[in-house]
């Protein structure tokens, strides 16, 4: 009888963690979990309030853990199919770390819990899936980058590092060198410190910012995009053709209902005769 009992629970369960209601809920808990965290790193508030914060947040990671006991249960094997029901076990469980001095960088990881707003929203976790599936384009992408930066790191070399050896001394320090003129970041100052000596490597340097950070960048932006593109379209063929499914079986339906009643309407019409 109990264990009837439990099953009777399933399918209520079940709705409940496909349902709208379940995503707000624990996004609204995660929302929390993010304010308590933040009052962890305030150091006057956290020694007024340090126990109070401490018990809510192994409040809220019971709530995960139940959560996931519960959703575990109700979706069955479709619950160990999903991979972000993988990675919301993941994440629990770095949070469920002893708090001792061997875990106590572990400890910190339990800032990921914040990630799990990615898992519960289906339009967030969409955004992470396309990223994701553009990572092999984009590894063509680096791979062009790579190529730039050791060419143009061997010419450095060659051209500016006898007066500039602290810079380009080495085909290590021209590559260090300019992967910090490819972020953008203090390349004039680089560049009129060679051009003291070379009046010319302006043309060097805005060849291979051109090359490196707009022509590339472009490209991993355009491989990103297509990709986010290429999955939202999937999951809209999906959608189309769940919509289909349910529309046939729906029509399958009512067909056979058209045919238990024409049979009671015969059965009905031979018992009166």
């Amino acid at each position: 009888m109990e264990l009837s009992a439990v099953t009777k629970w399933k399918p209520t369960l079940k709705s409940f963690f496909t349902s709208r209601k379940y995503e707000f809920a624990i996004v609204a808990i995660i929302v929390l979990n993010a304010a308590l965290m933040t009052v962890e790193t305030m150091g006057p508030l956290r020694e007024r309030a340090g126990g109070p914060v401490e018990l809510a947040n192994n409040l809220i990671v019971l709530v995960f853990v139940v959560e996931l006991c519960l959703k575990a249960f109700a979706l069955g094997r479709a619950f160990w199919s999903d991979r972000w029901n993988w990675f919301d076990l993941s994440v629990v469980a770095i949070s469920l770390m002893p708090a001792s001095e061997a875990f106590a960088a572990l400890r910190a990881l339990r800032a990921l819990r914040l990630l799990r707003v990615v898992a519960i929203l289906p339009s967030l976790r969409r955004v992470v899936e396309g990223f994701l599936k553009a990572i092999p384009s984009l590894g063509s992408v680096m791979g062009l980058l790579v190529l730039l930066l050791f060419v143009f790191s061997l010419m450095a070399t060659r051209m500016f590092g006898g007066e500039h050896s602290e810079q380009f001394g080495s085909l290590g320090k021209s590559a260090f060198t300019l992967f910090t003129v490819m972020t953008l970041e203090g390349w004039p100052d680089i560049a009129r410190g060679v051009m003291k000596t070379h009046p010319t490597a302006w043309l060097f340097f805005i060849s291979f910012i051109v090359l490196s950070s707009w022509a590339v960048l472009n490209l991993v932006i355009g491989v990103i995009v297509d990709s986010m593109q290429s999955h939202t379209r999937e999951h809209e063929e999906e959608l189309e053709q769940e919509i289909i499914r349910n529309q046939s079986r729906l029509l399958m339906e009512i067909e056979a209902l058209r045919r238990e009643l024409a049979e009671l309407r015969k059965t009905g019409s031979g018992s009166s005769v």
